[in-house]
């Protein structure tokens, strides 16, 4: 294996002692710290390239805040190496731009599945196949968001398909590129689908798990809505994920209690 023979993973530079078999997975190193926070006990392990690692604990049962950096080659590497270390559960948090009008900012979004508008996933599951979450993740985010969300602009909770691209860019500036006669299509069909928001790692984070048999979730935070500007709805800018974040917390917690139940 030569580069990889060792115990120590190659980019993350932790080793199966480091991690708990639950993984929170935040795109910016720098919110590695504030979600630890809502562990107990958390401690720094370990920091390379754009992965930054806290383990803490969550009900006694160790729980590993990882950072993937932007994208989903960068996120593939993350899950591949924490798989390798023993961990079978994530949720991918990150912030992202709303595309279905129902969607305001501030609001928290979980994923059922991701559009793979990326290349990462192609190298793991068949084109026709797609980008799942985890159902049983998925309905514990579910729980945990409504428990604090209202029915209010900015304070809701969604569930649906998310879109996942490679280039921010292409989304926020599509008739800038060269190749705008498909992106500009594509982006409005999937806003007539009902796609409820864009961002840049979930299809190649549910992809590895899928291939490798473990378990992937995803809640965003709306950060706005672009689609709600154009069609003259109010709309806001928010940069607080917190409810996010407790959303992620709280569903491990669910996670956990349920897989105890059930000898996982």
């Amino acid at each position: 294996m030569g580069l990889l023979s060792d115990e120590l993973q190659f980019h993350l530079k932790i080793t199966a002692d480091d991690v708990g078999k639950y993984a929170i997975l935040p795109g910016d190193p720098g919110r590695v710290e504030k979600i630890a926070q809502y562990l107990d006990n958390a401690r720094f392990v370990a920091q390379n390239r754009e992965y930054t690692t806290y383990t803490g604990t969550l009900l006694g049962e160790k729980i590993s805040v990882v950072s993937t950096g932007i994208g989903g080659p960068s996120a593939a590497i993350a899950v591949e190496e924490l798989i390798r270390c023993g961990v079978h559960t994530f949720i991918r948090i990150g912030t992202s731009g709303g595309m279905d009008t129902r969607v305001s900012g501030g609001d928290i979004l979980v994923a059922q599945a991701s559009i793979r508008s990326e290349g990462t996933s192609k190298e793991y599951i068949p084109e026709e196949y797609p980008a799942v979450a985890d159902f049983t993740v998925t309905t514990a985010l579910k729980q945990a968001g409504d428990a604090l969300s209202t029915d209010e602009d900015g304070n809701r909770c969604h569930v649906g398909v998310v879109h996942s691209k490679d280039s921010f860019y292409g989304e926020i500036e599509p008739e800038n590129m060269p190749v705008d006669y498909i992106l500009c299509p594509r982006w409005k069909a999937y806003v007539k689908c009902g796609c409820l928001t864009s961002e840049m790692e979930s299809a190649a984070i549910f992809s590895v798990a899928l291939a490798r048999g473990k378990r992937a979730g995803a809640v965003f935070t709306a950060l706005w809505n672009v689609e709600r500007s154009n069609a003259g709805l109010p709309d806001k800018v928010c940069h607080d994920n917190t409810r996010a974040i407790l959303t992620s917390v709280n569903a491990i917690k669910i996670l956990i209690e349920q897989d105890r139940k059930n000898g996982i």
